[in-house]
């Protein structure tokens, strides 16, 4: 796994022990910002089930300004750390080691405000799409014109239609799928 471009390219990161994370694959990874590139210059990202902090990782590394990396599991925590470390990003990253619902209410309360959300809770933990979709769809989170895409497995439809957020596109890339959501004007 490695950083496909910007000003950590080709740096290599690790992905945490076990079988508990998924990482985002490199090949996913760029596709991803490949469609996002134009607009991410000085953004704010929430990289929601971070896992090895890779996308978030790959946003700093092509001008995003912060990143809030946002995930539980304590080994995962400490790979993403050892990730920032390695490559040594200092400003920009803020790592949250929280349930993701509980970190959104934080981060709502805090008054920050996100262009991009993504989210790529583990494959069988199909119903924390629903609840992190929901929630975003009526948050103050998401600045006007926010992206949320939704990372999942080409077997399982998180939704078209939550709340103020619609699918806008779907990519597919073998096994894995990215739904992009942004808010639906005739919904506000």
């Amino acid at each position: 796994m490695r950083v496909i471009a910007g000003k950590y390219r080709s740096r290599q990161l690790i992905a945490p022990q076990g079988q508990q994370t998924r990482p985002t694959s490199d090949r996913l990874r760029e596709t991803l910002f490949n469609v996002v590139a134009p607009y991410i210059e000085d953004t704010i990202w929430l990289d929601l089930f971070a896992g090895s902090g890779a996308v978030g990782i790959e946003a700093l590394s092509r001008g995003v300004r912060s990143v809030y990396f946002v995930e539980s599991a304590a080994s995962a925590i400490r790979t993403i750390r050892k990730n920032l470390q390695t490559l040594k990003i200092e400003e920009g990253a803020n790592v949250i080691e929280r349930d993701v619902m509980a970190s959104l209410r934080q981060l709502e309360a805090q008054a920050v405000r996100c262009d991009f959300v993504f989210l790529d809770p583990p494959y069988r933990k199909q119903d924390d799409y629903e609840h992190v979709l929901e929630f975003l769809s009526r948050s103050q989170l998401l600045n006007s014109g926010a992206q949320v895409i939704a990372e999942h497995d080409k077997h399982f439809d998180p939704g078209e239609i939550f709340g103020s957020l619609k699918r806008q596109r779907i990519l597919r890339q073998g096994d894995a799928v990215l739904s992009f959501y942004a808010r639906d004007r005739e919904l506000d």
